[in-house]
């Protein structure tokens, strides 16, 4: 009889809820008679309460319930409604620490649960990690990283700016002026170094790379400048070995307009430049402004230049039309070398057509060139009305 009740509530067990399964483990205890609580209880592992609970609903009737599995009060009550004072305890722990503004509806905690586990015991409250993390998110706490959100001061006219330099791109465009967007791309160390993020390989086969980024146990760090033309959204990079220096950003810009813009633009007259204010395309730089000059002589162009405030670098039309691309497709990949690098430059496409073309530049540019007063004044720079210091053209000079 015994294994017969067993072998039932195994193969039935799976289709009961709590409520069916009480009344049935109550009628398998009243047909074996006294000692049948004991007995079910043993073979089915159901409490002798909830068969005792099982006799008394068998008796009774609930006409307004049966829809519910539990009876109004039923289960297991919540740890902070058994252990009053849990949630007040856990806030005042994880109030001094909190970051932000306390009336915002997302705070931030920085004390591991564990911790939080073992400050609260010593208050005699018992609690495991897992439940203290459900309780920090009914407190409207969450794990946070830090957010770079704070640029630091603010240029008084940042926002007119940028409409000035989207409206002077506009204005070019709609006259078939070219308008490119530079700006040198972070050093990347050459050699079997991590490069960050992951790639698809076969599995438990990572590819092997140094323990440690030793510049010295490669073969140095590559430079690489990049032009975008934001119209054609097609790319240009040149992969150097030398400092970042305006006498290595300039040729960089020669380079793609020798190879790709002269063709395509062939009758436009001027060509915007839009960069960062500083690094080798400074806004205050004397040597980017000569260097400038040169190629408006040779082009026979006059080069319009528009500077991004300082601080907002990462707004560069450059910096999320290419380089993002760029980073993307070489993740999770050492970069061997300058041509393994190029390499992977060229193979950078998206699904809206971008284009890109690499060269290593062979020449290494020197740092610390300076130029003199007198050098400057023959440059023919008409700076703008509206901040003259971030915009200003170069004219070409007359043989």
């Amino acid at each position: 009889m015994e294994t017969a009740v067993q072998q039932r509530f195994a193969a039935l067990s799976s289709f009961f809820n709590e409520r069916q399964r009480r009344p049935r483990a109550a009628a398998e205890a009243q047909l074996l008679g006294s000692g049948g609580i004991t007995a079910v209880a043993r073979l089915t592992g159901i409490s002798r309460r909830a068969i005792h609970g099982g006799l008394r609903e068998r008796h009774a009737e609930f006409p307004a319930e049966l829809h519910r599995i539990r009876r109004p009060g039923g289960g297991r009550k919540p740890l902070e409604v058994r252990q009053p004072g849990l949630l007040d305890a856990l806030d005042r722990l994880v109030q001094p620490t909190s970051r932000g503004d306390p009336q915002s509806p997302l705070r931030y905690c920085c004390r591991s649960t564990r911790r939080l586990v073992h400050e609260l015991a010593c208050q005699g409250f018992r609690i495991s990690h897992q439940k203290v993390a459900e309780l920090l998110g009914t407190l409207a706490y969450s794990l946070q990283a830090n957010g770079k959100t704070r640029a630091g001061k603010q240029h008084p006219d940042r926002d007119a700016r940028f409409c000035s330099i989207a409206t002077r791109c506009s204005a070019f465009q709609a006259q078939q002026q070219p308008v490119i967007s530079v700006d040198t791309k972070k050093k990347e160390l050459l050699g079997d170094f991590k490069n960050g993020g992951r790639t698809w390989r076969p599995k438990g086969q990572p590819e092997p790379v140094r323990a440690h980024d030793f510049a010295s146990k490669g073969s140095g760090k590559a430079t690489p400048y990049g032009v975008f033309d934001v119209v054609a959204n097609e790319g240009w990079v040149s992969v150097g070995l030398g400092p970042d220096t305006s006498a290595f950003a300039v040729p960089a810009i020669r380079r793609w307009w020798q190879r790709l813009g002269q063709q395509r633009y062939a009758p436009a007259q001027r060509l915007l430049i839009t960069a960062d204010s500083g690094g080798s395309n400074s806004s205050r730089g004397r040597l980017w402004k000569w260097s400038l000059q040169e190629l408006a002589n040779e082009t026979g162009r006059s080069i319009a230049v528009s500077h991004y405030p300082p601080r907002t670098s990462k707004w560069n039309t450059i910096e999320h039309g290419l380089f993002r691309f760029i980073g993307r497709n070489w993740r999770g990949q050492p970069l061997a070398s300058r041509e393994q690098m190029v390499e992977r430059i060229r193979a950078t496409t998206t699904r809206t057509g971008l284009k890109v073309e690499a060269e290593v530049e062979p020449k290494v540019y020197p740092k610390g060139v300076r130029l003199k007063n007198r050098e400057l004044a023959q440059l023919r720079l008409q700076a703008d009305e509206f901040h003259s210091d971030w915009n200003y053209t170069i004219s070409p000079r007359t043989r």
